[in-house]
């Protein structure tokens, strides 16, 4: 039961899923049915189904054949209709047929009417299509013939212009054709021409600044303190106005402190559009405005001897280039809101302005200046580097001539010139931080090359030449804001090798002066040449004046000259501290030190070496004494003349003292110790004549022929020294007596005597008074009574002594201030005697016969026993 309910239960569920599936097969699109019928087979009920498919094809066809059975009249109804419509419609077709045939044969002419009418429409309206066309392409193909022109006359500015407009505002509307493809295909090489034509000219113009740096720094230091004068004229003068309209959209920058009317640059604002490149317009650029012409009437600047257009054209040309064309950086802002809120708020020239000199690019839609200018101006910079240390190399030769330090020196400022003036009339060419990095490479080198250079220089004029040319040098570049105070600092260095060049010259001079003179005291004749000297030198004798020409000074011809000479050395010193922009006080110390130098060095150097020349006389000697005291005197007028030059007191602080009164007074000296052993030598020659006969046994009545010339001598001598200071002449006068007594003991005690006889000793004893009573006659004034004699007692008490025998006096009384013959030294009378007994001994060979002689010869040995007790007693 349970198996039949189940069986029938399933068989129930089995048909309601096969009449799902048929009724999903009936609503189900046919491209969709493979999953139904999956679900069938997949399914054990396949042949019920079946089946169940079979009835329900079967019920379908029933009720197909009921609904056409309903609707079969009304089919044949229809049938009949359309066969009627058909013969109705023959009918018409065969009237619309003959009236086509006849609407056609009557309209045939209007239908070709209408064809021709058509064509000339066609016609037309292409011609007019071709016009509108033709009407776009003309302008690009003027622009590019104009532009064509412009490149075969190298008017290359204007042709980057013209570019610019076809590239941007012509080609853009006949893009599509295939003419304006080439010519698109064809700027990037007329602007890479334009670009390699223009550095080019660059090249040339580097190379004309190069060879003209010498010119251009000469004119510069000539006009010294103005270096704007006829800036405005630049050559040629064809392009002068050109490399000034170069770019009318940049804000013209004038010079700051310039007293002239600013100096139009190569940025110069005009009012022409930056489109206009016409020919009239690119014609008159070349033409300078009025005030220009105004200006032609000044002397022409150191600018003025290179043409700067080159180099404009060339910064132009690669700033337009830089990023792609101006127009199209430009076109660039116009879309945002920025572009007008600044347009409206700076106006068009400073926006403009601004945006050429960005290196910023602002928020949104701007500008970005990089590329070709950034090329262009490294390269620049770097040409100028290279040339910059050319120019700084100094030739070899260079301190052989004030020429080749002026060329030097005019080649660097020709190069700071040029460089400043790209400085003030470009925008970012060249910057401060990189012409002061070239000045101080260029400060360097020149002062080290100076440095070298000048040291080989030994004429004090070729050293002041180039101290004032230095001075030149650097006012120029000071005057164009270059600092300088490095170079016045090596000036200071300079300044004491010029001392020293001075000094060796002047060591000539005085050489010169000192070896001419003729050591004699100047001849007056007339009060014209007393004047004369007095001039010359500041001497006042009221004595000297009031005697009658002709009459004659004290001192010989070099005094002036010397006095002249140190003030014209005073004058060189003064020349080098001019224009060093020094202190009175300064100056003055550096001339003190200078003739210092001068007086102390140079001219005692020359003076020691006339005292200590060979063949100089005493008069010579005596003279120089004179001369020296008369230089020592003016001393003081050297002071006042360099107080007067240098407008310093002596009384200032730290005043440097002039050392001439110690440099006159050791010449003095010197030639006083020269004129003592001069007059010793002179007495030695005379004694060198002398011929004694120290065997005669004949006494003599007069002096010596030798020691009466020698009296005379010294007589003659010490006449000539009226002039010199008393004490000169009177230790002179005592330097010889002495000397000459000195001499003659020598001579009587000298080894080769051996033996002498009292006859000789006789003769010597008259040589003796002589000499004495030329001591007496007071050869030079001054002298107490007897001092000058003085220097012959030795020789008198010990010719004394053994002429008067007295030798028990002088044994008795050795040693006693109250002594007669105090002077005499035993061992110098012990000398004597041996020499005199050995003589007797020889002399008289007999003499040991004779009671007498035997009794001297014992008294002779008895004293000279006593002499050597005394001198063991004092040894």
């Amino acid at each position: 039961m349970e198996r039949g309910k189940m069986a029938e239960a399933e068989s129930l569920e089995t048909a309601a899923e096969h009449e799902r599936i048929l009724r999903e097969i009936e609503s189900t699109d046919t491209a969709c049915i493979g999953p139904t019928l999956r679900s069938v087979y997949d399914g054990e009920e396949h042949g019920r189904f079946m089946e169940k498919l079979e009835t329900r094809i079967r019920n379908h066809d029933r009720e197909i054949e009921k609904m056409c059975n309903f609707h079969y009249q009304g089919f044949v109804d229809s049938i009949t209709e359309l066969l009627k419509v058909r013969g109705e419609a023959q009918k018409l077709k065969n009237q619309v047929t003959d009236t086509n045939r006849k609407l056609q044969h009557e309209g045939k002419e209007l239908v070709i009417a209408m064809e021709e009418l058509k064509q000339c429409r066609l016609q037309q309206r292409n011609i007019s299509a071709t016009v509108d066309k033709l009407m776009l392409c003309l302008p690009v193909l003027e622009m590019y013939s104009k532009l064509r022109d412009q490149m075969k006359t190298k008017r290359h500015y204007p042709a980057l212009k013209t570019l610019e407009h076809l590239e941007h505002t012509y080609l853009p509307q006949v893009s599509h054709y295939r003419f304006c493809k080439v010519m698109v295909d064809n700027i990037p090489k007329l602007r890479e021409e334009i670009k390699d034509v223009s550095m080019s000219d660059l090249k040339d113009f580097l190379e004309s600044i190069r060879k003209h740096s010498d010119k251009i720094g000469e004119t510069a230091m000539k006009q010294g303190n103005d270096p704007y004068v006829a800036e405005d004229l630049v050559c040629p003068r064809e392009e002068a106005q050109q490399q000034r309209n170069l770019d009318n959209i940049i804000l013209q920058q004038p010079r700051i402190g310039s007293k002239r009317k600013p100096k139009k640059d190569a940025y110069t604002i005009f009012d022409t559009e930056i489109g206009s490149t016409s020919p009239k317009s690119e014609q008159d650029s070349g033409i300078l405005d009025v005030e220009d012409e105004e200006d032609d009437e000044e002397v022409p600047g150191a600018q003025d001897l290179v043409d700067f257009s080159p180099v404009y054209r060339c910064l132009h040309i690669y700033s337009v280039l830089g990023d792609g064309g101006l127009v199209e950086r430009i076109w660039s802002v116009l879309p945002s809101a920025m572009f007008w809120k600044s347009l409206s708020r700076i106006g068009v020239s400073s926006f403009l302005n601004v945006c050429w000199n960005s290196a910023v690019k602002p928020s949104g839609p701007g500008l970005l200046f990089v590329g070709a200018r950034e090329t262009f101006e490294n390269y620049y910079r770097k040409q100028r580097r290279k040339q910059a240390r050319l120019v700084l190399q100094p030739p070899s030769n260079m301190h052989e001539t004030l020429d080749g330090y002026r060329k030097y020196f005019n080649q660097i400022v020709g190069f700071f010139v040029v460089e400043d003036h790209i400085l003030h009339t470009t925008q970012g060419l060249v910057n401060r931080a990189y012409i002061d990095e070239l000045w101080e490479m260029a400060l360097s080198k020149t002062i080290a090359a100076l440095r070298t250079h000048s040291s080989y220089c030994s004429d004090p004029n070729l050293v002041l030449d180039l101290k004032n040319l230095i001075v030149l040098f650097a006012d120029t570049l000071q005057v164009y804001g270059f600092p300088v105070n490095q170079l016045f600092d090596m000036l200071l260095e300079i300044r004491d090798q010029y001392s020293e060049t001075l000094l060796k010259k002047w060591s000539g001079i005085f050489r010169n002066i000192l070896d001419s003179d003729n050591y004699s005291p100047i001849p007056v004749t007339s009060e014209e040449i007393y004047k004369k000297v007095v001039g010359q030198f500041p001497f006042q004798d009221t004595e000297l004046e009031k005697q009658p020409f002709p009459k004659k000074f004290p001192f010989s011809e070099f005094v002036p000259k010397v006095y002249n000479q140190i003030k014209e050395f005073i004058y060189a010193c003064l020349k080098f501290s001019e224009d060093l922009h020094l202190s009175s006080t300064e100056v003055d110390d550096m001339i003190r030190k200078s003739t210092n130098l001068l007086l102390t060095r140079t001219l005692s150097s020359s003076l020691q070496n006339v005292i200590k020349r060979k063949n100089i006389g005493l008069t010579e000697l005596v003279q120089i004494i004179i001369n020296t005291t008369h230089l020592e005197k003016s001393c003081k007028y050297l002071e006042e003349f360099i107080t007067n030059i240098t407008n310093v007191l002596p009384e200032t602080v730290h005043t440097t003292k002039l050392y001439g009164t110690t440099t006159f007074k050791d010449a003095r000296h010197a030639a006083e110790e020269e004129i003592y052993t001069n007059l010793n030598q002179k007495i030695d020659q005379f004694l060198q004549l002398a011929d004694y006969d120290w065997m005669t046994g004949d006494l003599g009545n007069k002096a010596s022929d030798y020691l009466v010339d020698l009296i005379a001598f010294l007589r003659n001598t010490f006449a000539v020294f009226t002039h010199l200071p008393g004490k000169v002449a009177q230790t002179a006068c005592m330097s010889a007596c002495k000397h000459l007594a000195t001499s003659l003991m020598q001579l009587l005690l000298e080894a080769e005597v051996r033996q002498l006889t009292l006859g000789a000793l006789q003769q010597f004893n008259l040589d003796v008074r002589e000499c004495e009573q030329f001591a007496r006659s007071g050869p030079v004034p001054g002298f107490q009574e007897d001092t000058l004699q003085l220097a012959f007692i030795d020789l008198r008490q010990l010719l004394d002594l053994f002429l008067q025998w007295d030798w028990s006096t002088y044994l008795a009384d050795y040693g006693q201030p109250t002594c007669k013959y105090l002077r005499v030294n035993p061992v110098t009378a012990l000398t004597l005697l041996e020499k005199m007994k050995d003589t007797s001994r020889k002399n008289n060979m007999f003499a040991q016969f004779r009671k007498n002689e035997r009794d001297k010869q014992k008294l002779i040995d008895t004293v000279a026993k006593q002499l050597r007790g005394l001198i063991s007693q004092h040894s």
